[in-house]
């Protein structure tokens, strides 16, 4: 599920208030000042740091593990 164009261009970090880069493999908004990255869910950007992930952990893609063995 994609985000409004138009979203994304008023859209800032709430702790910088810097720009945001949309990163679509994700579903995330990253700001790179603060070094978090935002989730989306369900087509709805999540602008609260305390849900925020940090630039530094490892991306929500990669932390699933594989439960058959």
């Amino acid at each position: 599920m994609s985000v409004d164009p138009k979203l994304l261009e008023i859209l800032v970090c709430p702790l910088t208030k810097g720009p945001l880069r949309y990163d679509e493999e994700h579903q995330e908004l990253i700001s790179e000042q603060a070094g978090l990255a935002y989730p989306i869910r369900d087509g709805i950007p999540i602008m609260l740091i305390d849900e925020a992930r940090r630039l530094d952990d490892t991306p929500p893609t990669a932390s699933i593990s594989d439960s058959s063995g």
